[in-house]
């Protein structure tokens, strides 16, 4: 009885200082991590690495949307699509330029009105118009014209050529509208700096039509060269 008794006393004295150095709590002998911990562990490194792969994706997708969007929101008169019979008188008109006019027929200005440039501005406008269609057929106007039936900046000045290719009636809309004469005027200083009918266009487009947005409608056809 000694003996167990002794053995007894000694455990306890050996528990008690495990206990002591452990804080308190007893000593869970084992020491490795449990299996449920294991697999939280694995789901939670799979769900984040889940994670990281789809968020760019994501984002990606979203911002390609918003890019769309806002390029659509922008888009040019360059985005319209041209009528085949507006392609077709383009061309012709093309086929008759440069084409010189010594004698043009007068300007119509309106007695009593005083136009948005000046008289020599718009004169240059409708001389313009009318030596240059192959220039102006394939430049838009921003005024919202086509409402009117115009096809391009050509037709806010002449209203009608003969045979030739002379005018012989004038359209007096370009007298009175400031963006048909500054639309003209700007693609005759392009022209005359050496710049293709292409870059003339695509000149136009840009200036005109971020000074202009409500009047980008008009389905002018686009330029060869």
């Amino acid at each position: 009885m000694g003996r167990k008794a002794a053995a007894k006393s000694q455990n306890q004295n050996l528990t008690g200082s495990s206990q002591k150095a452990s804080g308190g709590r007893p000593v869970d002998p084992r020491t490795g991590p449990r299996p449920l911990v294991l697999i939280f562990v694995l789901v939670a490194v799979v769900g984040v690495g889940l994670l990281a792969f789809w968020r760019p994706a994501s984002e990606s997708a979203t911002g390609s949307s918003s890019t769309s969007g806002s390029s659509a929101a922008n888009a040019s008169p360059s985005a319209q699509q041209a009528s085949p019979s507006a392609i077709a008188k383009a061309e012709a008109m093309a086929k008759l330029g440069p084409h010189p006019q010594p004698n043009l027929p007068p300007i119509p200005f309106q007695p009593g009105s005083q136009p948005p440039r000046s008289p020599q501005v718009v004169t240059a406008a409708y001389q313009f118009a009318a030596e240059h269609p192959e220039v102006l057929s394939y430049v838009p106007c921003f005024c919202g014209c086509e409402r009117s039936g115009h096809q391009g900046n050509h037709d806010c000045f002449v209203r009608q050529r003969a045979p030739n290719g002379d005018v012989i009636a004038w359209d007096e809309h370009g007298v009175d509208c400031v963006v048909c004469v500054d639309v003209a005027n700007r693609s005759r200083q392009m022209h005359a700096a050496g710049a293709s009918v292409r870059d003339i266009r695509a000149a136009i487009d840009k200036e005109f039509g971020a000074l202009y947005p409500t009047g980008r409608n008009m389905a002018t056809p686009h330029p060869a060269h």
